[in-house]
């Protein structure tokens, strides 16, 4: 089988684009098969072309949690948290409504629910002239839209770097005195803003920093680009860097939040989230989960007064 007769999973991904951990988790499912060439997964073209046509002859759609028909309505969940999975399951079950699932970063996310198309948006972004998060941005992008921050959990966040952490990397300052290559969250992301906010604070420039433009799109191919060697350092969140051969330093805990529009037809959405947020058996299921903090789980961080 010659190379143009299949892709690689980054292909796979820019061809039906989406994240990479999407197409990671549809060959986990089973749903996308592969073979291997050495280390590298690739996907047949046929095998990729069945899968898209299997989808379009009346399966779900590549980001959808449950199988969609047309005598139900929709609701979208952007985010990349497995939290967000877990969600969206309680929502189907309690609501009767397909959820589906778009894999966007924060910025991408929230502004996808500016734009109508999405329900709820889930955000980390840091702000570093309040050192708080998610708040001043909502509020400023939602300026003529009332809307309600609801808090789903917090977690670390901070550095995967090489087992053993051979160059000791352990603050944003080290980025100005040691010399190391990184790889970088796409503009937009929740673990980019917080990078760039760190760099500002820290008076650090960008393009000092080997690595810096080089950016992929979740936390699981930062934390595997660290693992397989293509970078000494990468940004993102604790729970990846236990699936992947790396090891984590943690240097922020992250306020996880999601945010939806307050409209009388969003009305019954709104009220079944916080529902679930609240609901021991929820809670419960996310704890067991590890590596999160619920102890602010459903708590409203701002809301509009209209």
């Amino acid at each position: 089988m010659s190379q143009e007769q299949s892709y690689t999973i980054e292909e796979v991904a820019q061809l039906l684009k989406v994240s990479k951990l999407t197409i990671y988790d549809l060959v986990k499912k089973g749903e996308l098969p592969v073979f291997r060439v050495g280390r590298q997964m690739r996907v047949d073209r046929a095998d990729l072309q069945a899968y898209i046509q299997k989808r379009k002859t009346g399966s779900a759609p590549l980001t959808s949690v449950a199988t969609p028909t047309k005598n139900y309505s929709k609701i979208i969940i952007s985010g990349q948290d497995l939290v967000l999975d877990l969600l969206a399951k309680y929502i189907e079950k309690k609501q009767s409504t397909k959820v589906l699932r778009s894999h966007e970063g924060s910025f991408n996310g929230v502004m996808a629910l500016y734009h109508g198309d999405c329900n709820i948006a889930s955000l980390h972004m840091f702000d570093g002239d309040t050192g708080d998060y998610n708040t001043p941005y909502v509020k400023k992008i939602f300026v003529s839209h009332p809307f309600v921050l609801i808090n789903v959990v917090s977690r670390r966040a901070g550095f995967y770097v090489q087992k053993g952490n051979p160059l000791q990397i352990r603050t944003f300052e080290d980025f100005r005195t040691k010399s190391f290559t990184f790889i970088n969250r796409e503009k937009g992301s929740g673990a980019r803003t917080l990078l760039d906010e760190q760099l500002r604070i820290h008076n650090i420039v960008p393009s000092t920093i080997e690595g810096y433009t080089r950016e992929e799109m979740s936390h699981l191919d930062v934390a595997s680009a660290v693992a397989n060697g293509h970078a000494d350092v990468g940004i993102g969140v604790e729970k990846i860097a236990k699936l992947i051969h790396v090891d984590f330093i943690p240097v922020v805990k992250e306020r996880y939040d999601i945010v939806l529009l307050k409209t009388p037809e969003n009305r019954p959405l709104m009220d079944a989230v916080k529902e679930i947020l609240n609901a021991p058996d929820f809670q419960s299921e996310v704890a067991a989960l590890g590596d999160y903090d619920i102890s602010q789980m459903g708590q409203v961080m701002y809301e509009t007064l209209s």
